[in-house]
């Protein structure tokens, strides 16, 4: 497995564990649909919410923050896919998105910064 692969799933499971410990019921990871994909999908503690959790996941923080990677592209493909897993699974409950930006690379050096409600959906118009 590559080096930045090993990071990321490094990442995501210590999101895991950090959801986890907050109450958040873990209903999949890495789930995929063709080219789609969510990193981590989860319930809240009372199980109203369907929280879909992006994880990104950099050594440090020198060139920039890893949340910044969610940019405008990675919005829209996120929303695509929790569409394609809400109708899927016929999801009755709200959706919200949220972010696990993690830097470091062991268990000493981290920081997790949990991003409730990152952002909201992208009107996507169609003609």
């Amino acid at each position: 497995m590559a080096k930045h692969n090993e990071l990321g799933k490094w990442g995501e499971d210590k999101a895991e564990e950090y959801l986890r410990r907050k109450g958040y019921r873990i209903l999949e990871r890495d789930w995929r649909s063709g080219h789609l994909d969510l990193d981590i999908i989860a319930a809240t503690d009372d199980g109203t919410t369907l929280v879909i959790v992006e994880v990104k996941t950099r050594t440090s923080k020198d060139l920039k923050m890893p949340e910044e990677a969610v940019d405008r592209r990675k919005i829209l493909h996120l929303q695509k896919a929790a569409d394609a897993y809400v109708k899927l699974r016929r999801v009755n409950a709200n959706l919200r998105f949220d972010i696990i930006a993690i830097t470091g690379n062991t268990d000493a050096t981290m920081q997790l910064n949990h991003i409730e409600n990152a952002f909201t959906p992208i009107p996507v118009y169609r003609y």
